[in-house]
Parts: structure tokens; C-alpha cells; sequence
């Protein structure tokens, strides 16, 4: 037993993304790979969510408290439909891996698909097919067999050999599926319907088999899905209490006793096999098709606290549990977690293991740009470190589970997660959205949204909503305390929260909720009156700011105070749908981070923080140039698309990060059709004082003038070409520096890459980052050369991007124009690749190429 129990902490902790996981008892096998896809842009096949919809709801049933749902008597639909039958001829279909996006890869311009969709094609009917291959043991009527979705976009529905096995409308849900009873031996057909109409999201929502899938065999006395819940009621640095609660489920055709154990490790301590803690084996029976859950708990000593950088640490522990008969294993189930305590101050905001921890928190979207919303390990991680980078603490998951990955690496980074479930509850904003399902499924989607997410210690808040219709009805309160209570029910742990952008504190809607989360009210003096009726709740900005702007653009005259509106003179270009980069304007809704910046600090410490709007730029809602001819995706980006930072990015890190040595100046300094005009210079630092020289000669140095004031400023300095300089000082001495060149005519490219290594395994990325320079390798920053992208050896380009709003240029496209100097591509190894991947970069109109060498291992 101590053997395999090592063997499982070895493959769980160091294999996370490896396509088996071996554990003794269960094997979960990575479906992704060698898929056959087909849209459909008309209905094929005369089926649709009405006519699945009795087959599909049943699969809620596990997820539901009070009536279920009937299992219908009638023949299921789809069996006489090609698509399903191992006799299909597949050939003229698409080959694909999972994840699978089908929009991403375009056209822009979509018929039907709205700008706010980021006018991709996500519309229509998919069909995915592939052959599993069963043995035996498969089917002897001993083991289960699950698929295990992670998410498809969206009303999904599954046939195996012919059968309608079931399903799961949402498109951002987790579920499962059992297999077993249509599994024959050899060869079986797998075949899943997805379909998305025009009008179902108001951000770009993807489509396909998006996220990943899996098979998972055990036995038919198992753990169930998400079975179990490991909680830390009581923590200090001398010793914590770890309660962990288990769910067998016998599936047999008879009754069961079973040992049920669990061992507690700690992750990547160096200590080997060695438990920290050991829970008594309890027995217990299990009545055929019945579960039960075991309970107990464990004082694990001098337990290494799960925390957020960088006053804590994310420690981790993995909780193995095994159920065995005798000396027989007969299944294992790994859980990974975290030992520490929260609390939610009304006085102090928000306290990690008794520390207080501000929340410099983004909120995202789930789509990784040029990729679409197939989920991505690298390109998430690369996220999460740009926004780690920029003194990042905590993410808002926008307004959707996310994929289950993301917490993972939320766990291991440790970010703070307020994790949400919805973006509308029965009241709709578009007119196939969630709305249509919430009466049936609201309960199964979020219990299981619950059970599947409660063991991160990443995640310190759930939300049930975002900006809801109606919310100073008495209905959304109703609803509101429903689902709150759901919520309670799977986990009293956690506090609730819905972000709310029009409810009063008079409203039903705020007195429901643990906590207080404010989308764009705090600015505007709303924190006080909240804090003052509800003195109980704590309260934080749930959605802030909306600041918009374009990379690398600026225009004049340069608004004299430090909030404006984009519709102002000097802050936008409407015909070229350009928004300046001074980081002033904001939609209408929101403000600057300067003014949002001035709210937070007024009202400290109760104020536990915020939740920006938004990290990245993503797919649709290109406010304010949504409609028709207008842009492909948002301005909210602290980083652009393409993961190219703005220059609000150095305004978040002086405050998120004050102690790095950094100095950030803006505008560039290439402005030949202004000499001698006003071009205001802009410095973003921690440095308690900045002088600004043009050309050798000084513009002054100047102090923060005073609490509420977060950016330098010079607003008189006239241009002249040559050299802008910005020096920060501290303490009297030099802390940091920034310089920005005129720059000459484009003669070249610059070429880096963010990896030099990268895993053969066809999945993983290297980011090629290009710059256009001038002769002297200054950046041109206002070059829109096209460049044209080639990959040589075991690799292959997988998209470009340059970050820019308007450019409707197909994404797996080679060829690229810049974007204020910029252009980016995304490489990959061919699967199973090794050796090196050389990326040639040559540019229209340029004199010289660049070059990198990505190697493949």
C-alpha cells in the first residue's frame, strides 16, 4: 500500500499534464488527440436542444435536490443519423485535436455574428467523431467507463455505437457521462453534436470541444466525480486541522464493503514518500447504485500555508484517498489543496492566514486571443505571468467557470480567485443566451460548477452573477437567495457575492449577499453608503475602471486632468477606430485607474480591493466601435491581444508593485509633423520624484503632489526630435530610468522569443515577439510594415497577431502588419518533435530579416 500510494503522489504531482495519469484502481486517459470535425452552417440532421432536451436533462438529476427529471420511455433520437454510425465515411472531414475552437481560424466578418461576438463564425452545427478502442477487461461488467468533459460550446449531446448516451447544454459547464452499457469490445464510435446559434453570448464564446476530454476507467466501486471536499477549519503556523469528506459510489450490482484511507503529502517539498498526516481507515457498505460519504479529519503539524505572493507562499498538499478491500487496491483519488484560513473583514478587508491582502485583481475573459477559447496550458500561464509581472494578485473569471486548468495554475502561482458562475439568471441579455436554460439547469450547472472547483485554495469568493437584469426587483432578490443558498450548501466555507453595477443599498438584491461587490459604483462615492448599510458585509469593487485604449497611439490635445471620455477632443480617432494611450478615457460607465486608484484609497481599509476591467483585451464587446464595420475586439486591455502591455500597464505596476526600481515614459518620441507643438510627457513610477530632459535640457523635476495623485506629469514640453529622458529618484539617490528616441526610417526587424525550449509535444507555445527598428535598432513606433512570418524544421506557425483592435487579417494567417512597431507569432512543435525549429521573420520594404531557434524536446 505505501508503495502505490508513492507511485500515485509521483504521477499526480509531477505529471499534471501528462495524457495518462496511472493510479492504482482508476486510469484517466487524455482524449484530445485524432478527432474528425465538421460544420455545418444549416441543420444537418433535423435534431435540435428540443427534441434532445428529455434525454439530456436526466444527466441533472445528480445535481438537483428535489424532483428529478424522468428518464424518457421511448427510443432515443439520432441513431439512424450517418453521423453516428461506425459505417460513416469520415475521409473529406477536418482531422483535429482537442482543444478544438472552429471559429478562431475565421473568417472576420461572420454573417449574423455581431461585433460584440467579435464577428467570428461560431455559429452552426459541429460534429466530432473518433474511434475508442475497448478491451475486455473494458466491458467484463467490473469497471465504469466515464468521459469526462471539461466544456463544449455548447448543447452538447453524445452517441456512442449509435446510442444516445446524454449531454449537458451549457457550454461552460464540467460533466460526465457513463459510458459502460454501450462499450463493446474493440473498436466503438464516439460521436458529439454541438450546435451554437447568432446572439447566444455578448463576448466571443467560441465553439467546439473547447476544453479538454477524457476517459476515465475505474471500478464500479469508486469515488465519485468530484468526491471529495477537503476543507482547513482551523489553521495557525503550529498546526491545522484538514477535514476531508468522501463520496463512494457503487455502481455494481451489489452491495459492497470497502476500506476507505487517505494520506496527506506535501507537494514539492523535497520529502519523498513520507505522509504528513494519515486519516483512519473507516469501513463502510455501500448498497448497489447507492453512495455514501465518509468523513473525518486530521491535525497535520507546522503545516506550510497556502498564501499569495508576495508576503506568502502558495504551498500545496495532496490528499490521496484509497479504497481497498483486503490487501486489494480497488481505486485511488487524488485531491489537491491548500491549508489556509480566510476572512472577510466589514473593517479590514480582505485577511489570507490572518494577513491582510489587498485584491490588485483583473478581471478576464476565457478566450487566449489569437487561439480563440480552446483552452491552452502555456498561453494561460503566459497570461498569468504578464499579469503576475505587472503586481497582479487575483483574477475575476469573467463571467463563466473557467476551464479547470486555470485553477490549477491559479493553485501553483497563487493568484486569488473570484470565481463565477453566470452572466444572467432568468432574464436574458441577448437573445440566446444562458436565460433559455436557467429554469431547468440552473441548479445542476452551478452545483456542479460547486463540486468541481471547492478544493482550489485559489478560489476565496464565489460569485452567482454579473450585472443581472433588474436588480432592484424583488425576483432577482428571490433568485439571488436561491442561489446563494446552493452555493452554502455544497460550500459553507466560502463567501457569495454578484457584482452588481445599479442596485442601491435599498435594493432587495445587496441584503442577500455575504458580500458587497460593486461594478463601477465605488468611484462614485457608493462604497460609503454601502459600508454605512451594510456594516457587516465587506465590500470590494467587483468590476473597476473600463479604462480603453489603443497600444502605442496618442493623441492631442492631452486631456489637463487625469480621467476623460473617449468621445473628447484629443482622446480618440473615430474613423481609424484608435483610442489614445495617455490610459485618460474611459466609455462612459467607468474611469481612469487614476480615479479609481483615488476611490480605493479613500476609503481604506475596509475596501478590500478590485477586480479591473480588464486584464487582456479579448474577443468582441470592441466598445466603443461594435457595430457594424467596426472593430474585432476590446479596448479594456491593461495588454493588448497579442500580450503586448499598454502603457497602463507601468501605471499598475507603480501602484500594485511600488517597491520595483521602474520608470515608465510616455508618449514615443517620433513625431515629425510636430515640432514645436505641446506633446505632453507622462511618467508612471514608484519614485518619489522624477525629472524629464528633452534633448539634454530639463523640463523639470518634480514631486507626487500629494495623496491621490499616481502619474507625472510634464504637459508643456514642446517637441523637438532627438532623445526624451525620464529619471526617478528615491531616498535622494537614482531608482530607475526610461528613454525614448526619435526613431529613423523602418530598415529592420528585431526578433526574440519569450522560450528558447519548448516541449515537443504539440501543444506547448513559443511567443515570437517582432519588432520593426530603424537602422540603429530603435523601435519605429509608428510602422505599419507588413511581415511575413516562416517556420523551418519539426514545428509549425499556429497564428499571428500584432494586438490591434481593427485588423480583421485572418489569425493563422503568415503574413502580418505591424502595429505601433509590433507583431507577434505563435509556434509550436510538430507532435512527438524533436530538435530545432528555426523562425524566420522578413519585412515588407526592410532591408534586413530576423531570426530565432526554438528547440523541440
Amino acid at each position: 500500500m505505501f508503495a502505490l500510494t508513492y507511485l500515485v503522489f509521483l504521477a499526480v504531482a509531477n505529471a499534471a499534464n501528462a495524457a495518462t495519469i496511472p493510479t492504482p484502481g482508476r486510469v484517466r486517459t487524455s482524449l484530445n488527440d485524432n478527432w474528425k470535425f465538421s460544420r455545418f452552417t444549416n441543420n444537418p440532421d433535423s435534431l435540435s436542444y428540443n427534441s434532445l432536451k428529455p434525454w439530456l436533462l436526466p444527466q441533472a438529476n445528480l445535481f438537483i435536490t428535489g424532483t428529478k427529471y424522468p428518464n424518457p420511455s421511448a427510443s432515443s433520437p439520432g441513431a439512424n443519423i450517418p453521423y453516428v454510425q461506425s459505417s460513416f465515411n469520415d475521409d473529406t472531414w477536418q482531422q483535429v485535436d482537442l482543444p478544438h475552437d472552429w471559429a478562431i481560424t475565421g473568417p472576420f466578418g461572420a454573417p449574423g455574428i455581431s461585433g460584440g461576438m467579435g464577428r467570428l463564425p461560431t455559429n452552426g452545427i459541429g460534429w466530432y467523431r473518433k474511434t475508442l478502442l475497448a478491451t475486455a477487461d473494458d466491458i467484463s461488467g467490473t469497471k465504469s467507463i466515464f468521459l469526462d468533459v471539461d466544456g463544449a460550446m455548447s448543447y452538447a449531446a453524445v452517441w456512442l455505437n449509435g446510442n444516445l448516451v446524454g449531454g449537458w447544454p451549457w457550454g461552460y459547464a464540467s460533466w460526465r457521462l457513463d459510458l459502460t452499457r454501450y462499450l463493446r469490445e474493440g473498436n466503438n464510435t464516439l460521436a458529439i453534436r454541438l450546435e451554437n446559434a447568432v446572439d447566444n453570448s455578448r463576448w466571443y464564446p467560441g465553439a467546439g470541444i473547447y476544453r479538454n476530454l477524457w476517459l476515465v476507467k475505474v471500478d464500479r466501486m469508486h469515488v465519485a466525480q468530484w468526491g471529495t471536499q477537503v476543507t482547513t477549519p482551523d489553521v495557525s503556523e503550529k498546526e491545522a486541522t484538514v477535514k476531508v469528506v468522501v463520496q463512494v459510489e457503487n455502481l455494481g450490482g451489489a452491495a459492497r464493503e470497502v476500506d476507505v484511507s487517505t494520506r496527506i503529502y506535501a507537494v514539492g517539498d523535497g520529502s519523498g514518500a513520507e505522509a504528513v498526516a494519515t486519516i483512519k481507515t473507516v469501513t463502510t457498505a455501500v448498497a448497489a447504485g447507492e453512495k455514501r460519504f465518509v468523513n473525518d479529519s486530521v491535525t497535520v503539524p507546522n503545516p506550510r500555508l497556502w498564501g499569495p505572493p508576495p508576503s506568502q507562499t502558495p504551498h500545496l498538499y495532496l490528499a490521496v484517498t484509497t479504497l481497498s478491500s483486503g490487501s486489494a487496491v480497488i481505486d485511488t483519488y487524488t485531491t489537491r489543496f491548500g491549508i489556509r484560513s480566510i476572512t472577510y473583514s466589514p473593517s479590514n478587508g480582505l485577511l489570507i492566514n490572518s494577513q491582510r491582502v489587498y485584491v490588485q485583481g483583473t478581471c478576464n475573459h476565457h478566450d487566449q486571443g489569437a487561439l480563440g477559447a480552446a483552452y491552452n496550458h502555456r498561453a494561460t500561464q503566459r497570461q498569468l505571468q504578464i499579469l503576475r509581472d505587472m503586481g497582479a494578485n487575483a483574477l475575476r473569471t469573467s463571467h463563466n467557470p473557467p476551464a479547470p486548468d486555470l485553477l490549477d495554475l491559479a493553485d501553483e502561482m497563487g493568484f486569488l480567485v473570484l470565481d463565477e458562475a453566470f452572466d444572467c439568471w432568468s432574464a436574458g441579455k441577448t437573445a440566446n443566451d444562458y436565460h433559455l436554460l436557467y429554469p431547468e439547469w440552473h441548479e445542476a450547472d452551478l452545483r456542479a460548477f460547486i463540486r468541481r472547483d471547492r478544493n482550489h485554495p485559489s478560489v476565496i469568493a464565489w460569485s452567482i452573477g454579473n450585472e443581472v437584469q433588474n436588480q432592484e426587483s424583488a425576483l432577482v432578490a428571490r433568485e439571488a437567495i436561491e442561489l446563494q443558498s446552493i452555493v452554502h450548501s455544497e460550500d459553507p466555507s466560502r463567501q457569495v457575492t454578484s457584482a452588481m453595477n445599479a442596485a442601491t443599498p435599498d435594493h432587495a438584491l445587496p441584503a442577500t449577499l455575504d458580500i458587497i461587490g460593486l461594478n463601477y459604483q465605488g468611484e462614485y462615492g457608493n462604497y460609503a453608503a454601502f459600508h454605512q448599510k451594510f456594516p457587516d458585509k465587506m465590500i470590494w469593487g467587483s468590476e473597476t475602471a473600463s479604462c480603453i485604449s489603443s497600444r502605442g497611439t496618442y493623441f492631442f490635445p492631452v486631456h489637463s486632468g487625469n480621467n476623460n471620455r473617449y468621445s473628447a477632443v484629443g482622446s480618440s480617432d473615430a474613423a481609424a477606430r484608435y483610442i489614445s494611450a495617455y490610459e485618460l478615457a474611459d466609455p462612459g460607465w467607468g474611469d481612469s485607474p487614476d480615479a479609481v486608484f483615488v476611490a480605493q484609497e479613500r476609503f481604506q481599509p475596509w475596501v478590500a480591493g478590485e477586480f479591473v476591467w480588464t486584464g487582456f483585451d479579448y474577443l468582441g464587446e470592441p466598445t466603443p466601435w461594435g457595430g457594424q464595420g467596426g472593430s474585432r475586439s476590446s479596448y479594456f486591455g491593461i495588454v493588448d491581444l497579442a500580450g503586448f502591455p499598454k502603457d497602463r500597464f507601468w501605471l499598475y505596476q507603480a501602484r500594485w508593485r511600488p517597491e520595483k526600481a521602474m520608470v515608465h515614459l510616455l508618449p514615443h518620441w517620433t513625431w515629425p509633423e510636430r515640432v514645436g507643438d505641446v506633446t505632453p510627457v507622462h511618467v508612471f513610477s514608484g519614485a518619489e520624484e522624477v525629472e524629464v530632459w528633452v534633448n539634454g535640457v530639463s523640463q523639470g523635476r518634480r514631486k507626487k503632489s500629494g495623496k491621490g495623485v499616481y502619474r507625472f506629469r510634464w504637459d508643456e514640453v514642446k517637441y523637438q526630435a532627438g532623445e526624451v529622458v525620464a529619471v526617478g529618484y528615491k531616498d535622494g539617490k537614482e531608482w530607475g530610468r526610461d528613454v525614448k528616441k526619435t526613431a529613423g526610417k523602418a530598415a529592420a526587424l528585431a526578433v526574440s522569443v519569450d522560450r528558447a525550449v519548448i516541449d515537443g509535444d504539440g501543444r506547448d507555445l513559443a511567443y515570437v515577439r517582432v519588432e520593426v527598428v530603424d537602422d540603429k535598432g530603435t523601435m519605429v513606433p509608428r510602422t505599419n510594415n507588413t511581415v511575413e512570418f516562416s517556420v523551418a524544421g519539426p514545428g509549425k506557425l499556429v497564428a499571428t497577431d500584432n494586438g490591434d483592435p481593427t485588423d480583421m487579417t485572418a489569425f493563422p494567417s503568415a503574413s502580418r502588419r505591424a502595429f505601433s512597431g509590433l507583431a507577434l507569432g505563435i509556434v509550436k512543435a510538430e507532435k512527438g518533435a524533436k530538435g530545432k525549429i528555426t523562425v524566420t521573420v522578413r519585412g515588407d520594404g526592410l532591408i534586413r530579416e530576423g531570426e530565432v531557434v526554438v528547440t523541440a524536446q
